[in-house]
């Protein structure tokens, strides 16, 4: 008995220990070549699409040429003094291509051709004239950045001993009468103090800081803007010294420029590389320029001349002629992005980049962050 109890006891440990220790798993099948190069399907559909998006814009920027513009041409008998100052809502839009033609005489000078005010931002279109009296020069259009507006002074003729004086700083100013239906375009955009138009094809609302007398049309040439930073500088100036008895001997100093430089950072035009040139200054010369994206000037609906401005004289305007621009195809590809741009919006500063302060773009330094666009597809201020 005993012994049979022994056994039993025997074969309960034995079990027991058996339980405890569960055969091994079978071992994993090795992976073959197929496994080992090619991932599960939706990893390979899932892989490219990652960050792609954000790089592709990054990497390349389109230039978006102007819409179509409404635009009122008329031909004006210039004043034969400086006309009173106007202020003005919103910046005048960019320039207009109009190559002179020949001359019909050496004595005649190229009058026009620049954005004037009737109530409306019109387009002063050019023509040839002689002077009204014998010494009398041609003096350009005034634009000058105070505040949120405009302060503008038409083309005028001036007596030889006669010079520009520009409105005084602070100089207590009516906005200007608007014609009824006319809606108002962006104000300017760009450092406060004189400025001319920006290049045909620039967004609207920009300004190009430039000297006093500066003719607007020393932009023609030069590439569209798409952001603030185009500026101009003069290079050559010609000081005439007239002494007129019949005002006490009085030595005038009348200053004509005959170049001007324009500067540019990549950041700001629409071809995406930078601009240095000098041009001349002289208004026919300089509206002669091949443009890189051209507008052309519609011609006045009739040849006959407006009289001045005046707010107390009002004008019939003929009706407007829409305007097309004419976008080489070059800048309608899709283009790099300037560098400083791209690494900025990676998070990183482009080697060589200098310091960027509060409130001014990366890439851009120096220049205003605001950079208005149109609101509609037809440009304001020109309807």
């Amino acid at each position: 008995m005993r012994v049979f109890i022994a056994l039993i006891v025997a074969a309960g440990v034995l079990s027991g220990c058996n339980s405890q220790t569960p055969p091994p798993p079978p071992p994993a099948a090795a992976p073959t070549a197929a496994d080992q190069t090619a991932p599960p399907a939706d990893q390979t559909a899932q892989a490219p699409a990652e960050n792609p998006p954000a790089e592709s814009n990054v990497s390349e920027e389109t230039y978006t040429p102007p819409p179509p513009q409404p635009v009122v041409s008329v031909y004006q008998d210039p004043p034969t003094s400086q006309p009173p100052p106007e202020e003005i809502g919103w910046a005048p839009p960019p320039m207009l291509v109009e190559p002179p033609p020949p001359p019909p005489g050496p004595q005649y000078v190229w009058t026009g051709g620049y954005w004037g005010w009737y109530g409306n931002w019109v387009w002063i279109h050019g023509r040839w004239a002689p002077p009204p009296q014998p010494g009398y020069r041609w003096f350009p259009p005034y634009y000058d950045h105070r505040g949120s507006h405009v302060v503008f002074v038409g083309g005028f003729w001036g007596a030889p001993h006669v010079s520009f004086v520009a409105p005084a700083i602070g100089l207590g100013l009516a906005l200007a009468a608007v014609l009824p239906g006319v809606i108002a375009g962006p104000p300017p955009m760009g450092p406060e103090g004189v400025f001319v138009p920006p290049p045909p094809g620039s967004a609207y609302g920009l300004i190009v800081p430039a000297p006093i007398g500066t003719p607007p049309a020393v932009v023609i040439g030069a590439p569209p803007v798409v952001a603030v930073g185009m500026r101009i500088s003069n290079t050559n100036i010609t000081n005439t010294t007239i002494n007129n008895t019949t005002i006490n001997n009085t030595t005038i100093n009348n200053t004509t420029i005959n170049h001007v430089t324009i500067e540019a950072p990549a950041s700001a035009t629409a071809t995406h590389v930078a601009v240095n040139t000098t041009v001349p200054a002289v208004a026919h010369l300089a509206a002669a320029q091949t443009p890189v994206v051209r507008v052309p000037a519609p011609a006045p609906a009739s040849t006959k001349p407006l009289a001045p401005y005046s707010p107390a004289h009002p004008v019939s305007l003929p009706p407007p002629a829409e305007v097309h621009a004419v976008v080489p195809a070059e800048l309608t590809r899709p283009r790099p992005a300037p560098a400083a741009a791209a690494e900025a919006a990676r998070g990183a500063p482009a080697a060589g980049a200098p310091a960027v302060r509060p409130g001014e773009p990366a890439g851009r330094p120096g220049a205003p962050a605001e950079r208005p666009a149109p609101e509609s597809t037809q440009p304001p201020g020109n309807r």
